[in-house]
């Protein structure tokens, strides 16, 4: 009996102890108007999810629209967590769509590091034109 009791006391404290150390928060925050010819990202919002929440991913949203709704071309926005190459997540041609995304590294507790821009899909023989690229980080208290 004395056993039981002093195992679940020393789980009690190993767990105390972890849930103690780990950040209370996550980062949020806000991203700029993103505009290239024919594409735009706007209302866009953001937030560094804390270690063990939503896999710890970079949480971003906001509505990418078709500016050139002529033109043929359909729009995307393109973001890169550190180590990764980047990933493309579409919107609809001609059209405002509201996109919602978690981006990580399987691989880490959390996501530092990330860089985002948006960008027109000109087909394969003309270049895709792109708004500047915008890098977004936070260091996580490793306690």
């Amino acid at each position: 009996m004395k056993r039981a009791a002093l195992g679940l006391a020393a789980v009690g404290l190993m767990f105390g102890g972890t849930v103690a150390a780990a950040p209370t928060s996550s980062v949020t925050g806000t991203f700029p108007r993103f505009a290239s010819v024919g594409a735009e990202f706007s209302g866009g919002k953001y937030k560094f999810n804390r270690p063990g929440v939503k896999h710890g991913a970079f949480e971003w949203s906001g509505r990418l629209t078709d500016t050139s709704t002529r033109d043929g071309n359909n729009v995307y926005v393109e973001v890169k967590v550190q180590g990764h190459d980047w990933v493309r997540h579409y919107g609809k041609q001609g059209r405002a769509v509201w996109l919602h995304k978690l981006s990580w590294d399987g691989a880490q507790r959390y996501t530092a590091k990330v860089m985002i821009r948006v960008c027109r899909d000109r087909g394969v023989i003309r270049p895709n034109n792109c708004a500047a690229t915008y890098a977004y980080s936070h260091e996580w208290d490793r306690g």
